[in-house]
């Protein structure tokens, strides 16, 4: 190796050298924040499920009663998927002549026309379980398809058609 390499590379390797001891004692934060840590009090969780890159966690919070529409309710909704989370203000109306809910989908204002008391899949499981949550409290986290006595007791006919609008632009 030429003298001039030689010299140039010096430093480098007094550096790799020393660095495993100037690490010594040392903590280095190299994860992100884990969401679960600064879930808010009073979360009412309502669905749990493992996923390919962790948990997945969705609850409702700081529900209130929506003065402007008769029988609705405002309330938070805390989604942590694996080390992401999202926080939405959503509205819900529980009425039984036509039960909804108001999200949003970060582009678009997303209205949920349900049906307490009738089918729950995978597509509507989510709004189903939510609504369930703000609505009917006690209820909160039970699977909506073992609901449907209860719902009808409640006025709900479980024969409404359930549909979603979606309205373009950013909800404010």
């Amino acid at each position: 190796m030429a003298p001039r390499a030689w010299f140039a590379l010096q430093p480098l390797l007094a550096l790799a050298t020393a660095t495993p001891v100037l690490a010594q004692g040392m903590v280095f934060e190299t994860k992100q924040q884990d969401p679960s840590r600064y879930r808010p009090p009073g979360l009412q969780i309502v669905s749990r499920r493992q996923v390919p890159y962790g948990e997945e966690v969705i609850g409702v919070y700081a529900v209130r009663d929506a003065d402007d529409i008769a029988e609705g309710k405002r309330y938070k909704v805390w989604h942590e998927t694996g080390q992401d989370l999202k926080v939405r203000n959503e509205t819900a109306r529980c009425d039984s002549e036509s039960p909804m809910r108001i999200t949003s989908t970060g582009t678009q204002l997303l209205m949920q026309e349900l049906n307490p008391g009738g089918a729950v899949g995978d597509h509507n499981r989510t709004a189903h379980l939510i609504w369930w949550a703000v609505c009917l409290p006690d209820f909160a986290g039970q699977d909506p398809n073992t609901l449907q006595q209860e719902a009808r007791q409640r006025g709900y006919s479980g024969l409404l058609m359930e549909r979603d609008h979606r309205l373009p632009g950013r909800p404010r």
